[in-house]
């Protein structure tokens, strides 16, 4: 149908039909629900195409929250763009390190036992670890890690595999571009412990914060939102080792795995 008899049947102009089609506009739910009623969609395909418009309006907003399937999808589009453009990224994660310096294995055992389908984690893994681009491409991201202690010392997938990983963080603090400060037991409460959160900073693309909340998660673009989790990341900074004496913790924590038999 072309977009000119389209207009007609939902009582359009067809110049709108055509910013829509090309990205100039944004099709509103209440328009899409014209059009989804006027060619018959149905089911399922109808239910997900007002999903997606759903998740359009409310990431314009300034905060969007993903928890249905084409919500999430969608969502990890936006996070894997914001991988791309981001210049300086702060990642909070009082208890699992982040999944950009995670080894393979680790990121496997994750896949299992939390549940992802057998068929897609092979594809799953090789895409997290293609997500490492962020720290190792020709122009990396400044990288800055507030890891809580508790992450080091999670036995994920074994002794052996935790060896590796805590081997593999030690070998990526000597990137030029990477910081990691581990927040200690003894350091108390502090914000990173209401959750972990990422803040993504661009040359070219506004500022962005992302939440992981298990099978959903909310970005967030508000200036407000934004400078609230500045502010966690800082306090929990205050809080941290520095970066010498980090390296050091993990050093010991791997030294005391290899000690175990």
């Amino acid at each position: 149908m072309s977009g000119r008899a389209l207009a007609k049947l939902i009582g359009r102009d067809s110049g709108l039909i055509s910013r829509w089609e090309n990205g100039e506009r944004r099709c509103s739910p209440e328009n899409l629900e014209a059009i989804i009623e006027a060619l018959e969609i149905e089911g399922d395909e109808a239910g997900e195409l007002l999903d997606l418009a759903d998740v359009s309006s409310r990431q314009q907003a300034g905060q969007w929250l993903a928890v249905t399937l084409p919500e999430r999808r969608a969502q990890m589009a936006a996070l894997l763009a914001a991988e791309r453009t981001a210049t300086a990224v702060t990642h909070v994660a009082p208890l699992l390190i982040p999944g950009v310096l995670q080894t393979s294995d680790v990121i496997r055992t994750i896949m299992v036992e939390g549940g992802a389908p057998e068929n897609e984690i092979d594809e799953r893994v090789a895409m997290r670890i293609g997500r490492r681009e962020l720290i190792t491409r020709r122009r990396p991201a400044e990288l800055d890690v507030l890891l809580g202690e508790a992450a080091i010392r999670h036995l994920i997938g074994g002794r052996q595999v935790m060896a590796d990983q805590l081997r593999y963080l030690s070998e990526m603090t000597e990137l030029p571009n990477v910081e990691i400060r581990i927040v200690p037991f003894a350091a108390g409460w502090n914000a990173g412990l209401s959750g972990a959160f990422i803040v993504f900073d661009s040359d070219s693309a506004p500022p962005m914060v992302n939440l992981e909340l298990g099978q959903s998660g909310v970005i967030l673009r508000d200036p407000s939102d934004i400078e609230a989790y500045r502010q966690a990341a800082a306090a929990a900074r205050e809080k941290a080792m520095s970066v010498g004496a980090s390296a050091e913790l993990i050093a010991d924590a791997l030294t005391d795995l290899e000690k175990q038999k």
